[in-house]
């Protein structure tokens, strides 16, 4: 994307001016100091962004801290007047609008000086914009759940689950062992080593793929729900049923994503290997496995997310007194959904962790494949 960002900041500022004029219900936001300051100072950066229309570092800072300073405005505001704020205060919401067009206007400024960069500054942004879009979309789940007054049991602000992961972090390290330690991990290892050496000896044996690929067909369609219970029946209530599910789940993509892998090899580098007198198995180490590895990482990478849901889901149908599944679907029922949120950032991050560290090996294992160079 090349040119200036078409995000009329001019947007910010009648919105922004339009929330510090309207009254709420308690009086005005001229004359509260709380909210006159980072107001204020919004506005001017909203004013130079708007005079000085540069594509530059200092601009996108200056978007940038427009935000933060201006986002103090808003909760402060709900702060002042108490929950339930709602529709009766407009000034408010018209305010975080603007803030939403200067937020989005930062990020793009961002994202086009990240084509211009050098490696170690494209390497930082790219880390940057999707946090800067993760906090503000957190932001945004704080302020309509606390200005709307919305009941925690329906959804509660990342504030509360906040409180939750700093006050029960025993509990939740203790479900996270059982779930993410002693079953989605052994789980995932055996699915996915089994996956890939029967996709080797299929590839050895070719009728065995005419065999197997309608197997893993139907297999993969299978419902989690109704092999959970059947695994729960067969291997206990311990994290061997966990860790089946997961090997089930895990076996077959990682066997289809190696067959195509190793038939991606061209004619041109066979016969050229044919040419030196190469064996099955030099071919094999040689070429048509590393040409095969983006797409075995691939399948790692499927799996690391479908593993932890599989878990999860299997913990519904029998677990001992421990572990994601079980916290979620116990303490829905005792109506304590804070800590049903606060399980399910612990998956969520530990999943985002697994799948990123899987991301950074392929990083460094096929940086000279073509698929690669490509994507960079």
């Amino acid at each position: 994307m090349t040119g200036k960002p078409p995000y009329p900041v001019a947007a910010f500022a009648a919105l922004a001016v339009a929330g510090v004029v309207l009254p709420l219900p308690q009086g005005s936001w001229i004359g509260t100091p709380a909210l006159v300051l980072p107001a204020a100072i919004a506005l001017a950066g909203a004013a130079a962004l708007i005079l000085l229309r540069r594509e530059s570092w200092g601009m996108a800072g200056l978007a940038v801290a427009s935000t933060v300073i201006g986002a103090v405005a808003p909760l402060e505001a709900i702060r002042l007047l108490g929950t339930g704020v709602g529709i009766a205060a407009p000034g408010v919401w018209l305010f975080v609008a603007g803030l939403g067009f200067l937020s989005w206007h930062a990020m793009a400024l961002l994202s086009l000086l990240s084509g211009r960069a050098d490696a170690g500054a494209a390497r930082w942004l790219a880390l940057t914009v999707p946090a800067a879009f993760g906090l503000w979309v957190l932001y945004l789940w704080q302020i309509l759940v606390v200005g709307f007054g919305i009941p925690s049991v329906l959804l509660p602000a990342p504030s509360a689950i906040g409180q939750v992961l700093g006050g029960s972090q025993e509990l939740l390290l203790a479900d996270f062992h059982q779930t993410f330690i002693k079953s989605v991990l052994p789980g995932f290892a055996i699915g996915c080593a089994s996956g890939f050496v029967v996709a080797v000896l299929v590839d050895r044996v070719p009728f065995l793929q005419r065999g197997l690929q309608p197997i893993g067909s139907l297999v993969s369609a299978l419902p989690i729900v109704g092999i959970a219970p059947i695994m729960v029946m067969w291997f206990g209530f311990d994290w061997q049923s966990k860790a089946a599910v997961v090997v089930v789940m895990t076996f077959f993509p990682m066997l289809v994503n190696t067959i195509a892998g190793l038939g991606a090899t061209g004619a041109m580098e066979r016969d050229l290997m044919r040419s030196y007198a190469a064996g099955y198995a030099t071919t094999f180490v040689k070429v048509r496995l590393p040409n095969a590895l983006p797409f075995v990482f691939n399948a790692l990478k499927i799996n690391s997310t479908l593993a932890l849901i599989g878990a999860i889901v299997a913990e519904f149908f029998g677990t001992p007194i421990v572990g994601m599944g079980f916290r979620i679907s116990t303490d829905v029922g005792r109506m304590n959904i804070d800590t049903v949120w606060a399980t399910i950032a612990v998956a969520a991050l530990a999943g985002s962790a697994f799948y990123g560290a899987l991301a950074l090996l392929e990083r460094s294992v096929t940086f000279w494949h073509a698929s690669y160079r490509q994507r960079r």
